[in-house]
């Protein structure tokens, strides 16, 4: 009996070396059959978004194969899972609670698209752009705030899926891809104020980029009434007028996409001063 069970032992203990030199075999082929794909599909697309694009769905591809194998790989050792798992203490499950939140989480990014890549969003107080989607997080190339211009400043953070259900999320590219942005200009209160206005005004809608912007907008929130209810009755740029103290501020608010939104305000601004040199705008000095 004791040498049945020692020829049951070293069987089984073959059978496991040999699943797990299957199962490396397996990731050495896949990860050959992948780099394979890349370098011949390549070298027929030229712009570097769809070759990302086809990587990340080759890698999609690719995971559920290798799932799909390993189950089959390891299908004799899983017969019986169900008395392993009765004995998982709660310890294990909480420490994996994390991982499947992610995981349906995922699932919901995927399906529902509270964002995509490319978008730009904020999240528990972080602003970036999505730069890629996995099956637990996504990654974000970090972004300043308002003040620094929205500038990137090269950093990737990694998130948990899990934050679009616990966190508020901010898309900036959601219904349409446009946002209204300000601008304020101090004047002289014994100004002409209409001459001002005029001037600056010229400036604004004479930017190549803003130009366009209210023509575009139109027809986005056409598309976006469809699925939310959405009013803006002003799409062109404006200016608006307050007397604060010994001066003039005039709010100078238009639509502009966010990823352009210091390009704008620095061009802006320089045509700005041009005109107060030239004596056509009276910029209120301290």
């Amino acid at each position: 009996m004791i040498q049945n069970f020692k020829e049951l032992v070293n069987m089984n203990m073959n059978n496991y070396s040999l699943s797990i030199l299957r199962t490396i075999l397996l990731f050495i082929v896949l990860k050959i059959i992948s780099r394979l794909l890349l370098l011949i599909f390549g070298k027929h697309i030229k712009r570097s978004k769809n070759i990302f694009l086809f990587h990340q769905s080759l890698n999609v591809f690719l995971n559920i194969l290798s799932i799909i194998l390993l189950l089959t790989i390891w299908y004799p050792y899983l017969k019986n899972i169900s008395t392993v798992i009765s004995f998982i203490s709660a310890g294990l499950t909480i420490a994996i609670r994390d991982i499947i939140l992610n995981l349906f989480a995922g699932i919901y990014i995927k399906t529902s698209k509270p964002f995509k890549i490319e978008d730009r969003i904020s999240i528990d107080g972080i602003k970036g752009d999505v730069v890629l989607l996995n099956v637990l997080s996504f990654k974000m190339l970090e972004v300043g705030d308002r003040i620094n211009g929205e500038q990137s400043s090269g950093l990737i953070i990694n998130v948990p899926n899990s934050f679009v259900f616990s966190k508020s999320l901010k898309n900036y590219n959601t219904a349409f891809k446009y946002i209204w942005d300000e601008i304020t200009i101090r004047l002289n209160i014994d100004c002409d104020l209409d001459k001002n206005k005029n001037e600056i005004m010229s400036i604004v809608n004479n930017n190549e980029i803003l130009s366009s912007i209210p023509k575009k907008m139109k027809k986005e929130i056409k598309n976006a009434s469809i699925d939310y209810r959405l009013y803006y009755n002003h799409l062109d740029p404006i200016i608006y007028t307050k007397v604060v103290d010994k001066h003039i501020e005039l709010d100078i608010r238009f639509l502009v996409h966010p990823k352009k939104s210091r390009i704008v305000e620095d061009e802006i601004w320089n045509n700005i001063l041009k005109k107060y040199k030239e004596g056509k705008i009276d910029i209120y000095k301290d």
